[in-house]
C-alpha cells in the first residue's frame, strides 16, 4: 500500500532510489573502473580489510587481544561493538557524499560492507530490535533522511524500528568537541517512546549508526535502553575513527 503522506512518499522515493542505484552498473567511486558497482571488489578488498578490533568499542587492537585497555579500565555501556572499516580514505569521502551531498543511494553499498564484517550476521540474527540512532530534528529536516535508518533497513533485518528510540532535542555540533564535552552535550538527548518502551525489557538490541568517533553518541543512546531493561546492547557502525 502506498503512503499518501508527503513524508511517506519521500521515504518511498529514497528506498526506490537506493534499490535502483544498487542494481545498475556504475563507475567505481574509488578507482573509477567501469562497469562495476559503486565500490568494486578490488577496492573493497584493498580498503576494507578485516582487522582485529576491541569487542566493546571496535577500535583496532593487536591480533589476539579481545578488549583495549580503555574498555578494560572503563567498561562501556555496550556489550559489543562492530565496525566494518576505519574512518579513512576512501570511506570518509564516500560517507560525506552519503550524508551531506544528498546521495541516499550509497546506503545499499555501505550496508553490504557492514553485513560482511565478522560477527554482523550473528548480531543481526540474534537481535530482537534493530534501532537506528536518530538524528537531531533540525538536522533531519535539513538533510531529508536519517542515514542510520537507511543503513539499518538495507541490512536486511525485519526487526527495524524507527520510532522507538527518539532524539529529544537538538544539540551542538560534535565535530569540534572533546569526548567529555560530547558526553555532556548529549546528556538526556535520547529517550524511548513511552508507549513502546516496554518492548525493550529483556531484549537484545542492535544500535545502528554510520560512524563511531568517541562513542559518546552510541553511549548516550544506550542509556535509556539500559534503564528500560535491555538484556544486551550491540552497536554496529560502518566506520570507526582511530
Amino acid at each position: 500500500m502506498l503512503d499518501a503522506h508527503p513524508a511517506g512518499i519521500w521515504r518511498q522515493g529514497l528506498r526506490a532510489l537506493s534499490a535502483l542505484a544498487n542494481r545498475l552498473p556504475s563507475q567505481c567511486a574509488v578507482c573509477h573502473s567501469w562497469p562495476t558497482r559503486r565500490v568494486c571488489n578490488a577496492c573493497r578488498a584493498r580498503f576494507a580489510p578485516q582487522l582485529a578490533r576491541c569487542a566493546t568499542c571496535a577500535c583496532t587492537v593487536p591480533d589476539g587481544v579481545a578488549q583495549c585497555g580503555q574498555c578494560l579500565r572503563h567498561p562501556p555501556p555496550l556489550d559489543a561493538c562492530l565496525a566494518a572499516v576505519n574512518y579513512a580514505y576512501p570511506w570518509a569521502h564516500l560517507l560525506a557524499q552519503f550524508k551531506f551531498q544528498g546521495d541516499p543511494g550509497w546506503a545499499a553499498a555501505l550496508a553490504a560492507l557492514m553485513h560482511q564484517m565478522p560477527g554482523a550476521p550473528t548480531a543481526l540474527a540474534q537481535a530482537d530490535l534493530v534501532l537506528p540512532v536518530p538524528l537531531a530534528p533540525a538536522r533531519l529536516r535539513q538533510r531529508g533522511y536519517n542515514q542510520a535508518l537507511l543503513l539499518a533497513r538495507q541490512l536486511g533485518s525485519t526487526r527495524v524500528q524507527a520510532q522507538l528510540l527518539l532524539r529529544t532535542r537538538d544539540s551542538e555540533a560534535q565535530s569540534h568537541l572533546t569526548r567529555a564535552e560530547r558526553l555532556h552535550n548529549l546528556r538526556g538527548a535520547f529517550a524511548l517512546d513511552p508507549l513502546q518502551a516496554a518492548q525493550v525489557m529483556g531484549r537484545r538490541v542492535l544500535l545502528v549508526d554510520d560512524v563511531m568517533t568517541t562513542g559518546a553518541t552510541l553511549h548516550a543512546a544506550a542509556a535509556p535502553l539500559r534503564e528500560a531493561g535491555a538484556k544486551h546492547i550491540t552497536a554496529m557502525v560502518l566506520a570507526r575513527t582511530s
